[in-house]
């Protein structure tokens, strides 16, 4: 069976990426006689141009011909090669575009399996009840905020009018202390800052001149 049908090929399929390279390898070289075709004919330009009509200038144009038939069948090949590189990699395209599509799918897929699994474990009950807990520990604190800075009243039993006179008896020594200011000297220091009231008589002459004998 094996003669008739051949063995089977154990050799591994071409990917798409290596086909692609198979074609732009075979463009290359089409490019390479391109350019030597294209050489050529420039030649037979140049000699066609400078001889007159004859059998030799019609020889050249025959040669001149072919070449510029070879060079239109290797564009044609050419041009078809580029078409099916093309194409291979428009499907390449599409083949990565897939793929991504799919991974993104799968991700998502995971995503929500994971998001079901945690917001299953979230009471909104619980969350509820912690709610108003807090809510009740604020309005506990505020209380006790509004307990602590309360202002306490005068007690019953003190005096209005001993205030008022302790009042105007530190106004008297507030105006004293500014007597004092006043001058640059403090109050208490107005006495001991004058200058004595006695001064010591002059010596006698005569009692100099003893002492000094």
């Amino acid at each position: 069976m094996n003669r008739l049908f051949g063995a089977k090929s154990t050799a591994p399929k071409p990917t798409l990426n290596s086909a692609i390279s198979t074609v732009d390898t075979r463009i290359e070289s089409i490019d390479v006689k391109l350019a030597k075709l294209n050489a050529e004919l420039t030649a037979y330009q140049q000699k066609l141009a400078k001889m007159r009509d004859g059998p030799g200038k019609t020889a050249i144009k025959q040669k001149a011909l072919k070449v510029l038939q070879q060079r239109k069948m290797y564009d044609a090949q050419r041009d078809q090669l580029q078409q099916q590189s093309w194409n291979m990699e428009q499907a390449g395209m599409m083949q990565d575009n897939l793929k991504n599509t799919m991974t993104t799918v799968d991700a998502m897929k995971t995503t929500t399996k994971e998001l079901k699994k945690q917001y299953g474990k979230v009471n909104i009950d619980k969350i509820e009840k912690l709610q108003d807990e807090m809510a009740d520990l604020m309005d506990m604190g505020n209380d006790i905020q509004e307990s602590i800075s309360r202002s306490y009243d005068v007690p019953e039993d003190v005096d209005e009018a001993e205030l008022d006179a302790e009042l105007e008896a530190l106004g008297d020594e507030v105006e004293l202390e500014g007597i004092g200011e006043s001058s640059g000297m403090p109050a208490f220091m107005m006495d001991d800052a004058a200058p004595p009231q006695f001064i010591d008589d002059p010596p006698a002459q005569n009692k100099v001149k003893e002492a000094a004998g």
